[in-house]
């Protein structure tokens, strides 16, 4: 192998590792957004009308707590899909969009945790059939989260890396395979069509009183050793 050729065999390598590696951050992220989402966010105390004061513990998963959740966690899955066959423009938008994800599951995860009690006021709802946010922040006694709005932060965190690394590392990617690319179709010449007869052929020709062996391109007028003949020569008499 030659000197020139390993570096560039390396770049490859390199290249290829890269890409693999944001795309498997971007995938590892949204999967942990989602596997947040699933899980209890807020656990609370319901006081239930009629019971003396009794009270009801009301368990908040994300679905309730951070609804747009589930379709940011969706659409990172599929922006990391589109990044193994985006060019490079395509790319630099797409890093830009997973930044923006990033910064939506952010919002999303710190509006729980800031204020339990606005977020649960879905499955206040749900358990008690009282509607209004200002119910559920009277019905709702000591919301206090769970580590699970922390963990979608650090997804929303790695969202965010990942897309930076996207947009300024896109034109080091290689390129998408010619699966993806588009086909270009140009005529085919005269020389290229020309197919070579086979034993069929030739007695379709003879069927005809055709010579298979002559070349049709040849003048049959034409002595290649003189000339073109216009007709019989007549000797001397």
């Amino acid at each position: 192998m030659s000197d020139t050729a390993k570096p560039l065999r390396t770049n490859a390598a390199g290249s290829r590792r890269l890409k693999l590696g944001l795309i498997v951050a971007v995938l590892l992220a949204s999967a942990l957004a989602l596997l947040a989402w699933t899980q209890v966010w807020i656990n609370a105390q319901v006081a239930i009308a009629g019971h003396g004061g009794a009270m009801q513990p009301l368990a908040v998963d994300g679905a309730h707590a951070a609804p747009a959740l589930t379709a940011l966690a969706l659409a990172g899955l599929a922006l990391a899909g589109a990044l193994s066959i985006a060019g490079v423009i395509i790319r630099i938008i797409l890093g830009i969009l997973e930044v923006l994800l990033g910064v939506s599951v952010f919002i999303s995860a710190i509006s729980a945790i800031v204020d339990p009690s606005a977020a649960s006021a879905a499955a206040y709802t749900a358990l008690t059939g009282i509607a209004g946010k200002e119910s559920s922040l009277i019905g709702t006694v000591d919301p206090a989260p769970t580590f699970w709005p922390w963990i979608a932060i650090l997804a929303a965190g790695i969202m965010v890396i990942a897309g930076l690394g996207i947009v300024f590392s896109a034109r080091r990617w290689q390129g998408p395979t010619k699966r993806y690319q588009a086909t270009r179709f140009e005529p085919v010449s005269d020389q290229e069509d020309d197919r070579s007869h086979d034993a069929v052929d030739d007695w379709d020709e003879l069927s005809r009183g055709d010579d298979p062996t002559t070349d049709p391109t040849t003048d049959p007028t034409t002595d290649p050793t003189t000339g073109p003949t216009t007709g019989p020569t007549t000797g001397p008499r």
